[in-house]
């Protein structure tokens, strides 16, 4: 593989914005018929790299070869018509349309006078859906799609075309184990066409299991390439962050404090029943459990997002009635949401009006914001949370994700809550920032909030859990304490194998 002539190179790459070089000389290349992970924290630069591939941004300096031929990348649609397909983990689909015209977008094929060949459409858009073995076709409405689904169709849309390079960005984010397979599949099947694949991902299992070759940026900068098969995740990882993490399991010991949050025969609908937990002060509890389980949707119930139909919600010993979010919050319940983009931010605002955007009532002077409170309370969080940010004007959007999280616990924090809420803490965070959020859970449950922790990934409720409560199919089937669990006894329970409920 090595003694091929790469299907793209970027050379010498140079970008800088006001007051950041997002780029400094970086190089990089893929090989037709390989996959090329690229790899390094949030803010490192691999965004900024793919978007001066796709066009999207011009470079200071360096070039683009295609095919051994220098190329000027000026839009999206150019590098497209180069053979360069993008699959975002951030959904840019037309709910209302369906399938077959999200996929075929700006390409639907006509007939005489214009008019769309509908029945050609389908059929080849029905080709491409089974190949992705997907429970759905071509006239179905990407709206009624779960986001595990609509991610399917965004993966279609690079199997519209003949690829030199793919770029998959965090594919698996919103992927069940099942469709998983069927992405590796496709991946397995584009490499034997020769297609070479950029794969950027956080989650070193994936990386190790599919992956050719790894490529390193750290701070703009390249740091190197190196075979997948003869490297280990630690090195990858001082690469990327230039030190050691620890991984290792939660085995903290400290006193916990008084119950704050109890629930008793909660149910909603057919989405979970029958849940009996309770969370104490000082506690970080974790939710583990498959897709659809059920732990999402009572997060949602007890932020007052769902109304439950059965049950008791309990707050420091005294039953509540939550109707609404406002309810929630009154009650010193926050919510950090799994979709930090969609649902926790407002991406074009800056940094200070995000963190106080839940509390800016009772900021007013009068018919005006106190600007000066907002600042304060900016500050404060940026320094306890370490939010690395130019200052509070700058946009969110720009800022890394581990950053962007920071930016949504601080303002529930700063709300003073007695009971946080955080769902997939880590998701589509970098290694290093990663472990900055799972210190900071164990900070704040040390400083006495009680904590629930609902996420997909497996090492990360071990890492920072007291308690795990593992979901079947909405139910409790095992709770676990951090002494007693092992791997091989919380997969039988996200699994339905046991319904010992050990307390």
């Amino acid at each position: 593989m090595s003694t091929q002539k790469p299907a793209l190179r970027l050379e010498g790459i140079l970008k800088t914005f006001p007051g950041v070089r997002a780029l400094d000389n970086v190089s990089f290349s893929v090989i037709p018929g390989e996959v090329h992970a690229l790899m390094g924290e949030n803010g490192a630069g691999k965004s900024t790299l793919m978007k001066v591939l796709g066009g999207l941004y011009q470079p200071d300096d360096g070039q683009i070869i295609i095919d051994e031929q220098p190329v000027v990348m000026t839009s999206p649609l150019q590098a497209k018509s180069k053979g360069i397909v993008f699959i975002h983990q951030e959904l840019s689909l037309a709910e209302e349309l369906t399938v077959a015209e999200n996929i075929y977008l700006g390409e639907l094929p006509h007939k005489s006078f214009g008019r769309v060949d509908w029945k050609k459409l389908h059929a080849q858009t029905d080709s491409i859906l089974q190949r992705l073995k997907v429970g759905f076709n071509a006239k179905t409405r990407v709206g009624e799609l779960s986001i595990a689904n609509q991610q399917m169709v965004e993966i279609a849309r690079a199997l519209t075309v003949e690829a030199k390079a793919v770029i998959f960005d965090e594919p698996t984010a919103s992927l069940t184990d099942a469709e998983k397979v069927v992405l590796f599949d496709v991946i397995t099947d584009l490499k034997s066409h020769g297609v070479g694949i950029i794969y950027i991902s956080h989650r070193m299992e994936e990386i190790f299991k599919i992956t050719d070759r790894i490529s390193v940026l750290r701070d703009g900068q390249y740091r190197g390439t190196l075979n997948t098969a003869e490297t280990t995740d630690d090195e990858i990882t001082q690469l990327m962050i230039g030190r050691k993490l620890d991984l290792s399991r939660n085995a903290s010991h400290h006193e916990v404090g008084d119950v704050a949050l109890e629930v008793r025969e909660l149910s909603c609908g057919a989405l979970f029943k029958n849940i009996d937990f309770e969370v104490r002060r000082g506690e970080v509890v974790g939710f583990y459990g498959l897709v659809g389980a059920g732990r999402t949707e009572i997060a949602e119930t007890l932020f007052g997002l769902r109304e439950p139909t059965a049950g008791q919600i309990y707050l420091d010993g005294a039953e509540v009635t939550i109707h609404s979010p406002a309810d929630a919050i009154a009650k010193g319940i926050s919510l950090v949401p799994e979709d930090r983009k969609g649902q926790g931010l407002v991406l074009g605002m800056n940094c200070r009006d995000n963190m106080t955007l839940p509390q800016v009532e009772g900021l007013k002077f009068g018919p005006f914001v106190a600007e000066t409170d907002e600042v304060a309370i900016f500050d404060k969080y940026k320094e306890r949370l370490d939010i690395r940010t130019p200052g509070w004007k700058q946009t969110v959007g720009n800022l890394s994700g581990g950053n962007q999280q920071k930016i949504v616990i601080a303002k529930w924090l700063s709300m003073h809550p007695s009971i946080l809420i955080v769902d997939e803490p880590t998701r589509g965070i970098d290694v290093g920032s990663k472990s900055e959020i799972h210190n900071l859970i164990r900070e704040l449950a040390s400083q006495g909030y009680a904590v629930i922790v609902i996420s997909s990934e497996m090492p990360e409720v071990l890492h920072v859990s007291d308690r795990i409560i593992a979901m079947y199919s909405g139910e409790i089937m095992r709770t676990f304490t951090s002494d007693e669990v092992t791997e091989d006894n919380l997969i039988q329970a996200i699994s339905g194998i046991t319904s010992n409920r050990a307390a």
